[in-house]
């Protein structure tokens, strides 16, 4: 495919594509969907959940912790992530947006 060309893209577009990038994996939508229903989690928690090991889980959380939609912070010797709120309502906000434009777009077409 080459190279992405970023730098021709707006801020706003590299930012949600590096977001959906990070949840571009069926394990990493897992994850999220565990922390959005328990608050947090650590790596452990996620052997009994993922049919995966131990060190894939750590990369899958990594990936999500790099494109900031967790967070992880130590308590009590083991490493808690949770949900980074802020860049999941940006995702949020960004797919509403295109969803009510679509929306305005069918109602102008029916009047």
């Amino acid at each position: 495919m080459g190279a992405s060309k970023k730098q021709f893209f707006p801020p706003n577009q590299n930012a949600i594509a590096t977001l959906c990038n990070a949840l571009g994996h069926p394990a990493r939508v897992a994850i999220i969907e565990h922390l959005l229903i328990n608050k947090v989690c650590i790596c452990e928690d996620m052997l009994s959940i993922l049919p995966l090991t131990r060190p894939t889980i750590w990369q899958h959380l990594q990936k999500l912790e790099r494109a900031q939609l967790i967070q992880g912070n130590f308590k009590n010797n083991s490493l808690v992530y949770e949900i980074d709120s802020i860049n999941l309502n940006n995702v949020d906000a960004y797919f509403s947006h295109w969803k009510i434009e679509k929306q305005k777009k069918l109602l102008a077409r029916n009047h």
